[in-house]
């Protein structure tokens, strides 16, 4: 599902540098639509809230370095509706300008969390590690250097954009490392209930009383909704004040969806949905 737009040229923003993860996302699945990167994830969500882009491709979870911390702030507040979510499989490759070989590398470049779910090949050839803000942006920082003792650890679309060549592929230590992206919209889009598997993604808050919690989830229990994902986070740097962010299948139109909100509104101080969108078929995939 994706949203119908009146606009010429179509926009979504993302963050990084072109060849980027979420600039593949991007690629892959809003094809004719204009990526557009943006330094921060301050500035996608400013260029959608403002118009300068039409959607937004945020990544929310990673398999092995788990949530990213920023978006779970930024997303409750922004006033944008999840529409759509999408999984890729992170795939890392060892990079450098032509005429770089294994034996000429001494340092290689990336993001800090790409350095660290690629130690194997890093200790295996003895590299030094370096740091950079941003897996593309090492690879565009290495074609800048042309020097064939450094390389970085990129996406592959990042050689293509920036000329390098690919020395080694799939250089990340895990298999299974995966990112889940969601797709944000000024408008509340909602799918249809009765076509296909729905996620419905939510925020409220507790009240500060005994139990408040367990009495809040005890309806989704209750009624027999799965939820796929409860997170905590402190809002207004009160210890007392915590808001949780949850995920369950189904549409709030759902019987037993729509009782466990019911019971969930009355022990809580608010309940906002933040969307309500198909699940990825990426989902069908993972064992329970």
């Amino acid at each position: 599902m994706k949203p119908v737009t009146t606009s010429t040229t179509r926009r979504i923003a993302y963050q990084g540098e072109p060849g980027a993860n979420s600039h593949q996302v991007c690629k892959e699945h809003y094809p004719d639509w204009e990526a557009v990167p943006c330094a921060s994830f301050e500035d996608v969500f400013a260029a959608v809230e403002s118009g300068d882009a039409d959607l937004a491709m945020i990544p929310i979870d990673n398999s092995i370095a788990g949530r990213v911390a920023d978006i779970h702030h930024f997303l409750p507040g922004s006033g944008l509706h999840i529409v759509a979510e999408h999984f890729l499989r992170i795939r890392f490759c060892l990079m450098g300008v032509p005429g770089t070989t294994l034996g000429t590398i001494r340092t290689v470049h990336s993001h800090v969390h790409a350095l660290g779910q690629c130690r194997k090949i890093i200790r295996e050839h003895g590299f030094t590690p370096v740091i950079s803000g941003d897996t593309a942006g090492a690879a565009r920082e290495v074609k800048e250097f042309a020097d064939p003792t450094q390389a970085a650890i990129s996406p592959p679309l990042a050689a293509d954009i920036y000329g390098l060549e690919i020395l080694a592929e799939d250089v990340e230590d895990e298999e299974h490392n995966t990112t889940r992206f969601v797709v944000l919209s000024r408008e509340l889009i909602e799918a249809p209930p009765g076509n296909g598997p729905v996620v419905t993604s939510f925020i409220f808050n507790v009240r500060n009383l005994p139990a408040a919690l367990y009495k809040a989830l005890g309806g989704f229990a209750t009624n027999g909704v799965n939820m796929t994902k409860l997170e905590s986070y402190m809002v207004g740097g009160e210890f007392t004040a915590t808001q949780f962010l949850a995920e369950v299948d189904g549409h709030p139109d759902d019987a037993g969806l729509k009782r466990a909100l019911e019971e969930l509104a009355f022990f809580t101080t608010d309940v906002t949905v933040l969307g309500v969108y198909p699940a990825d078929p990426f989902r069908a995939t993972v064992s329970r």
